[in-house]
């Protein structure tokens, strides 16, 4: 069975591209949210295997929306995304509940791999 996945980024190319690579990882791409807030909003409407969260968004951003998601299901997956590979971020989403962090620009393969290891 195909997972489901949310993916939250606030440039559309972007999840244009992280679609791209899990449609060919096999996974379905469930829903797709511009910022925090409606990361949030999804989540709890759509209850995906996985979310592949940005960390910098306007309105609310990837850690802050990562807290709130575990707030509704301290189960929740997510695997961050970005462009900085500042370990101080690193540190807070791990802190915040993430299980794993991806920087762009993305490889095909580390995307896959993360997924992987976090849903199978």
């Amino acid at each position: 069975m195909a997972k489901n996945i949310l993916i939250c980024d606030d440039a559309a190319f972007m999840r244009m591209m992280i679609k791209g690579i899990l449609g060919k990882g096999g996974y379905d791409v469930v829903g797709e949210a511009e910022n925090g807030l409606k990361a949030v909003e999804k989540y709890k409407e759509l209850s995906p295997d996985l979310v592949l969260m940005d960390i910098t968004m306007p309105e609310m951003d990837g850690i802050q929306a990562v807290k709130e998601i575990k707030k509704i299901d301290a189960n929740a997956k997510v695997i961050m995304c970005s462009a900085m590979g500042q370990q101080a971020m690193v540190v807070e989403s791990i802190q915040a509940g993430a299980k794993d962090f991806i920087v762009k620009p993305f490889q095909e393969d580390r995307v896959l791999e993360a997924v992987k290891k976090v849903i199978g």
